[in-house]
């Protein structure tokens, strides 16, 4: 298990059915849920606000959650995947969603269920988007919402709770 850390009166609390790789970050007011991973050098820093995640939602290699003192949270919402490197910082996050690569969602935005946020692509603050595919910087939507696309991204996720077993 990696670094999990009390701060400021707040214990991160994990779900059961876990993993949680040796190098990651694990720090203050962070609510994990059930049958997540949270993988080598991922950063979760509860420390200033509220980071909130879901059920079966796998972090990647080296993503960071984090939020604003006072004015922002980060929750997530269950069967997101998000990407290698990819920076969530106080925005909320719906079902079946895929942050890609990369990807960046500024604090305030709002990724609704059932959408792609593809690699390297950047959400700005107090964003609202519809349900579909963004890419660019800053993010647009270049592909409208289908069935398609939410089961993409709960597919994804699913594929997460085979590998974190390999590691457990």
């Amino acid at each position: 298990m990696g670094l999990v850390r009390e701060l400021r009166g707040y214990t991160p609390k994990i779900g059961k059915g876990t993993f949680v790789a040796e190098t990651a970050v694990i720090v203050g007011d962070v609510t994990i849920g059930e049958d997540c991973s949270i993988w080598y050098g991922a950063v979760l820093r509860g420390d200033v606000n509220t980071i909130k995640i879901g059920d079966r939602v796998n972090i990647q290699d080296g993503a960071v959650i984090h939020t604003l003192y006072n004015r922002s949270v980060s929750i997530l919402g269950n069967d997101v995947s998000v990407g290698h490197n990819a920076i969530i910082h106080g925005a909320k996050v719906g079902n079946n969603v895929l942050i890609g690569m990369g990807a960046i969602l500024m604090d305030n935005a709002v990724i609704p269920d059932n959408t792609i946020i593809a690699a390297g692509a950047v959400v700005l603050s107090n964003e609202v988007l519809e349900p579909g595919v963004y890419a660019g910087v800053p993010a647009k939507k270049v592909k409208d919402s289908s069935s398609a696309i939410g089961e993409a991204a709960h597919k994804n996720a699913q594929g997460y709770l085979l590998y974190k077993e390999w590691y457990k």
